[in-house]
This record gives structure tokens, sequence and C-alpha cells, in this order.
């Protein structure tokens, strides 16, 4: 039976220049999203603050430091890069005394700015794996949006983070995500509280059955004619009355996504289909995970996950007919 994980020793002469890297060479997210360090988040963004009293929120920079320490204490031993971080939204603002001042006349002390939405990374390339050739790294990461955030109010008011464990496709740096190491939008109210929710999800995070199921992706597959009914019935899904998607297994990508995984069918230069037309499961799942690239910060875990089930959803559908909608 193949080895569902392989671990890759720390020579010593790699570890400065392993300490330097940064988490997939590739964008794990793009739209609408710029990269940035941490030393940039941690020295140049201002901290959000409750509007009535003054008092700080949870920082993105202490997020993913929190984040850090925690897989450092949980992967004790092994390689984890620096990370990856993408960033949107921006909000900017100007202090009091540049208040009449021209926009082009600001100094930079003047200026100040964070960012509404994060989304970062952590990969451990020494945890590795390997599904029907393609090369899996193990990836830790997060998101946050102070949109969720109630920063109208005081401190005590509940601060919403996400935070995840899965694999990363090193081909194209799609990001494998399923329900049992996910954490969907959570609310604390302290960083000790954070830390101990995502050390909980960290430590109960079965690896090697996310692989098992990942891996009997890769033993069936969709004919030709299959994947146009199921390309149809994604479009026609968008447009269902309500009482009758709440029948079906839900689906979170919309028609331009759609439209990527079309596109990607003919095109993509690792998982595209056979010259017969089919492809299998593995691969079809690798075109949503990319198409989910184009999501927003907001709704890219979710989109994530989703990706998943829905594939899941049509692999039950080949084994026993009469589950899935999308290929009926």
């Amino acid at each position: 039976m193949e080895n569902t994980l392989q671990l890759r020793p720390v020579k010593s002469e790699q570890v400065e220049s392993i300490d330097t890297l940064i988490s997939t060479s590739k964008p794990f997210i793009e739209a609408n999203t710029i990269q940035a360090t941490l030393a940039e988040v941690q020295s140049e963004h201002c901290i959000p603050v409750y509007a009535l009293d003054f008092e700080k929120l949870i920082s993105i920079g202490e997020f993913i430091e929190a984040t850090q320490t925690i897989i450092q204490e949980v992967y004790r031993g092994e390689q984890i890069l620096q990370p990856n971080i993408r960033l949107s939204h921006p909000i900017r603002s100007r202090v009091p005394s540049a208040l009449n001042k021209r926009t082009e006349d600001l100094e930079e002390w003047e200026k100040s700015l964070y960012y509404q939405r994060a989304a970062f990374i952590f990969e451990i390339p020494s945890v590795q794996a390997n599904i029907d050739g393609n090369s899996l790294s193990l990836i830790v990461g997060g998101v946050k949006s102070y949109q969720l955030d109630r920063l109208q109010g005081r401190r005590g008011s509940d601060e919403h983070f996400s935070f995840f464990v899965g694999f990363k496709v090193h081909v194209c740096s799609n990001t494998s995500v399923w329900n049992d190491g996910y954490s969907k939008t959570v609310a604390v109210k302290s960083l000790g509280q954070l830390k101990a929710l995502m050390r909980n999800l960290f430590d109960s995070y079965n690896s090697s059955h996310q692989l098992h199921h990942l891996r009997r992706l890769s033993e069936l597959e969709l004919t030709e004619n299959q994947f146009c009914q199921m390309v149809g019935r994604c479009r026609v899904y968008q447009h269902l009355p309500s009482e009758m998607k709440g029948s079906i297994n839900p689906l979170l990508f919309g028609d331009s996504q759609i439209n990527s995984v079309v596109r990607d069918y003919y095109r993509d230069d690792s998982f595209c289909r056979q010259d017969n037309g089919s492809i299998n499961l593995w691969k079809l799942y690798n075109l949503f995970t990319s198409a989910n690239k184009s999501s927003y910060v907001d709704s890219f875990l979710d989109r994530s996950v989703n990706a998943y089930n829905f594939v899941e959803g049509i692999r039950w559908e080949l084994e026993k007919p009469g589950h899935s909608w999308f290929l009926n």
C-alpha cells in the first residue's frame, strides 16, 4: 500500500535558506488581492480599534504570528516556510492635522492604512504526499475579515476568524481543504481563545484520512458526455427556485468559475481531459480548486470545502447512481 505521507528531514545546510523561503511560489488566491510580507503587516499597517473605547482588535499580524506559534508546536521539527499573505480592501485615512491638505501634498507620516481582509498560508514542505503523479505539501492558514466585527462597538464584542489545515498541489498551488480541516468562522473575545481553538483543530486533523479520500478521486472518471451534463446542470443550478435547491447538495461556484472549469478542461497543462474526452475526478477537483483562486477572500475557504464536497458527490453518483442531481 502506498505511504500516505512522506517526511523529508531538514539538513543543517538547508536551514538558513528554508527560513527565508515564502510558502508557495504562486498565488493561492488572486482575486482583488495584493501580496505582503509579515514585516510589512506588522510595521506599516494600522491596527483597527473599537470606536466607542479605542481598544484595539486582534491585528492581522497577531493572527498570523499566533498561527505560526501553534504550528511550530504541533509540527515540531518540520520545515515551516514563511507565510504567503494576500490582502484586500485597503482602508486609508489621514491624521487630523492633515485634514485640509491635498492628497498629493500628504507626507508619509500623515497617512494611515490597514487592510480589511487577509488570507495567508504556511507551507510545511517536509510533509509531502503524491496523488496521481502530483506532489502535495501540507499547508496551514487563516482568513480574517474585519467586515464581520462590530468596529462601532466596545471591547468585548466578538472578533471573527477562520483557519484551516490541508494540502497544496505543487504544480499549481491549488489548495485542498475539507470539512475536517476547516474551522468555519469562529467568534472569540481574546487571542488566547483563538490560539486554543486553532490548537484543537490542528491537533485533531488527520492528514492520512484526507489523503485517502483524495486518492479515491483518481480511481473514477467522467466521460465527455457526463462532463457536459454536469456543466449544464451547474449553470442551471444558479437559477433554480429556493425550494428546489434545498434538496440538492449546494454548489457555491458561479458562472464565471464554471467557465474557468470548462476552459481548463480543454487547456490546462496538468489537469485537462484525456484524448477521448474523459477526465478523472482528481483532475476535475483541481479544475474547481483552480477556479476558486478567483474568489474573494470572504468566500475562498467556503468554496474550497465546497469544491471537495461537490466532487465527492459526483463520486458517489458514479458508484451508486441516484445520489447526485448534477449527473442525473
